[in-house]
């Protein structure tokens, strides 16, 4: 099937969503679905394959590919909204910690020896990735999350949760891998870094019960369990078994 609900209206493809897994579901056969719709992906594919120029990045079930992306390429492609990137330290204080634009993060245990390979970047430059979902109004997350203060710039309101746009204090990570997985133009890129300073432009999302509103202070709390470490020179994964940073 190639691009099959492509042309169809938004309420239109997702019941077609739902009679396609049924289809599928009776017949039992195999079916290759090209798409490049992520949504389409993740709740019909079994297992996706995300393909960069024709290469291959990575196979695995729609979960996996959101937790544990292979590369920047991935990272940056699955997930809506995109995963934030930062260029951050990696340091060791009274613990393990991560550093950006001001912030300091600690980086858990279990998190540095799962992770094999990323002991060898303390002292070193690493690209930080956090998911929007990773982060929660600091009034309703879990009491463990470290804190980071911030404005919310734009707020997007969409029943069951918010989006809540902010900049931090850093340039935006120039890698090809994520301009490729944006879809990104350079002219785009630099007009969205001219609006917003130069500075990184990042999304939350947080409970719908959040008081946040355009131009208010915010406190984010950040599961911290859940951090992604990518090398800035390959962009690969730092861990991943299936990069060669983990080997």
């Amino acid at each position: 099937m190639d691009e099959p609900l492509s042309n169809l209206d938004a309420k239109l493809r997702v019941s077609m969503r739902a009679a396609l897994n049924q289809l599928h579901e009776r017949l039992g056969t195999t079916t290759v679905y090209v798409t490049h719709d992520q949504v389409e992906a993740m709740t019909l594919g079994d297992r996706v394959c995300v393909l960069r120029d024709g290469k291959l990045q990575q196979a695995d079930t729609p979960q996996e590919l959101f937790d544990a992306p292979v590369n920047l390429f991935v990272a940056g492609f699955i997930g809506s909204p995109a995963m934030n990137f930062v260029t951050a330290d990696l340091v060791r204080d009274d613990g393990p910690a991560v550093a950006f634009a001001g912030f300091k993060l600690p980086v858990p245990a279990a998190v540095v020896a799962g992770k094999p390979g990323l002991d060898e970047f303390f002292g070193k430059k690493v690209i930080l990735g956090i998911r929007p979902s990773d982060f929660e109004d600091g009034a309703f997350a879990d009491a463990g999350w470290p804190r980071i203060g911030v404005t919310a710039g734009v707020t997007e309101g969409l029943g069951t949760e918010i989006h809540a746009i902010f900049t931090i204090d850093a340039p935006p990570v120039e890698h090809h891998s994520i301009t490729s997985a944006a879809g990104g133009h350079d002219e785009e890129d630099e007009t969205v870094a001219a609006l917003v300073g130069g500075k990184s432009l990042w999304t939350a999302r947080v409970s719908s019960r959040s008081a946040v509103r355009p131009g208010a202070p915010l406190e984010l709390a950040i599961d911290t369990s859940r951090l992604h470490f990518f090398d800035p020179a390959s962009g690969e994964s730092i861990g991943h078994p299936l990069s060669a940073s983990a080997g």
